[in-house]
């Protein structure tokens, strides 16, 4: 069983009952043939009277143009778009569509024409994780007609905690197919484009451009930095959230000649500052709270009304339950939005690597790394190991190896009295960066007999206990 998805304009005109019409079909002309079949007055609108489809319907599946003779695999769903709307209707709004929007529609400030312009607008949301689950979801029920979504992760079970636009159901599947699917539950009016990649220098221009406002849903510096500058060029207002732990971050940049985000932060972090990504985690309700936030300054912007967040940071700490706000305004030597960078060309920003990855400078000798399967072998041996864990004591709360001591890479200095210089070392964390440069702090130091788990916590799950839960 296959689907076929119809432009809502089309759906109306030729009566019929859903946007999402199932069918059977090897081919794409089969698969049609068949849903006309049951739906007649479907015909005419689709078929020249030789059979031939009409040239301003666009055919896709997979999202690539095809054929009538494309040969489809069980399963697939075929979008048939109006060449020259993308797929929507955006001159009125049908019945169906008031009745859906009938809370909007009578506010004083939005009324049908409001709920146009969100049905005309394309909204960009990078990211599908905690803060672009909320942010889509509620862009995707106000009505906005196109929404993109930009990721290229894949649905794991430690993303649910927080990333409510995906289910357990979908575990495994690319983020923005998962995504897309829940939106067009949600609201089969609106049109979804998954765009399964990163944000890259190469491609930053072309996806920004295709879209009238973007929101931010990233989790990394070099991203952020590459999307407020790719803004910038192209004149798009960016809607800004960030998160850590409990706290959230807030604002509106580039937009009615307001500061970007550059000139909030011209630069970013060292690492030893950035924030440990590993070990920071954040309370699951939080992105539900910024990028309610987020989507509230989308709708805003769309709409021409309020006051937003531009030249405003509001920040949002949880554990206290308190907004506050930072204002700030344009720079004048911005590296990006100053008149004199206005240069057309994107800045590459490095990547910034957190606390927990970033490698050391110097290479660890191969005579000092122990893989898991010579770990576990020689803790079978019984030989007299100190086992030091050096991550954050609430990484440990996930996953552990009995018998290791907690010292945080961050406070050895301090502790080295806590440590037996007559027994070997075997130094642990999640990944493998800071037990090395544990390790050359601990030469430093005077220590001798040492080793580094190879691969860290990871590896030992991977290699040895595969029931190991992660994070």
């Amino acid at each position: 069983m296959n689907m076929v998805i119809f432009p809502e304009v089309l759906t109306r005109v030729a009566k019929l009952p859903a946007t999402r019409l199932a069918g059977t079909g090897e081919t794409v002309r089969e698969l049609v043939e068949d849903v006309c079949s049951r739906h007649p007055g479907l015909r005419e609108h689709l078929f020249y009277a030789n059979q031939q489809f009409k040239e301003h319907f666009l055919l896709t599946a997979g999202d690539e143009l095809v054929d009538a003779e494309t040969r489809l695999p069980q399963g697939a769903e075929l979008d048939i778009l109006l060449a020259t709307s993308g797929g929507l209707d955006c001159d009125e709004l049908s019945n169906d569509e008031v009745r859906r929007y009938v809370r909007h529609i009578t506010l004083p400030n939005v009324g049908r024409q409001g709920q146009m312009r969100l049905k005309s607008t394309r909204v960009l949301v990078i990211g599908t994780g905690g803060l672009g689950s909320p942010v889509c979801l509620y862009l995707a029920a106000a009505g906005v007609g196109v929404i993109g979504l930009v990721d290229f992760d894949r649905v794991e079970s430690s993303n649910l905690q927080r990333q409510v636009v995906h289910g357990t159901s979908t575990i495994g599947e690319a983020k923005v197919e998962s995504a897309r699917r829940r939106l067009l539950d949600l609201n089969p009016d609106i049109r979804v484009v998954a765009h399964d990649c990163a944000l890259m220098p190469d491609n930053a221009l072309q996806l920004v451009g295709e879209y009238d406002l973007v929101v931010d849903g990233t989790d990394n510096f070099a991203t952020r930095y590459l999307l407020n500058d790719a803004c910038v060029l192209l004149e798009r207002p960016l809607v800004y959230g960030a998160l850590h732990r409990f706290d959230g971050q807030m604002s509106v940049f580039n937009y009615q000649n307001g500061p970007c985000y550059r000139c909030l932060y011209p630069k970013s972090p060292p690492a030893e500052l950035s924030p440990n990504c590993n070990a920071g985690g954040v309370i699951g309700v939080l992105p539900g709270v910024v990028g309610l936030i987020q989507a509230t300054e989308a709708v805003k912007l769309i709409l021409g009304i309020g006051e937003p967040l531009v030249g405003r940071l509001m920040r949002f700490d949880a554990l206290a339950m308190k907004f506050s706000e930072v204002r700030f305004k344009r720079r004048p030597d911005c590296p990006a939005c100053s008149p004199a960078r206005r240069d057309r060309t994107l800045q590459v920003e490095a990547p910034v690597a957190c606390a927990a990855t970033a490698a050391p400078e110097e290479a660890t000798p191969a005579e000092m790394l122990i893989s898991p399967l010579q770990l576990q072998l020689a803790l079978a041996r019984g030989e007299d190991l100190q086992l030091l864990d050096v991550r954050e004591p609430n990484e440990l709360e996930v996953c552990r190896l009995p018998g290791a001591i907690n010292v945080p890479l961050g406070e050895l200095a301090e502790r080295l009295h806590e440590l037996d210089r007559e027994r070997p070392l075997c130094l642990i964390c999640y990944g493998g960066p800071r037990a090395e440069r544990a390790a050359r702090q601990l030469l430093g130091a005077g220590f001798e007999r040492m080793q580094v788990l190879q691969g860290g916590m990871k590896a030992w799950a991977r290699d040895i206990d595969r029931d190991m839960p992660l994070y």
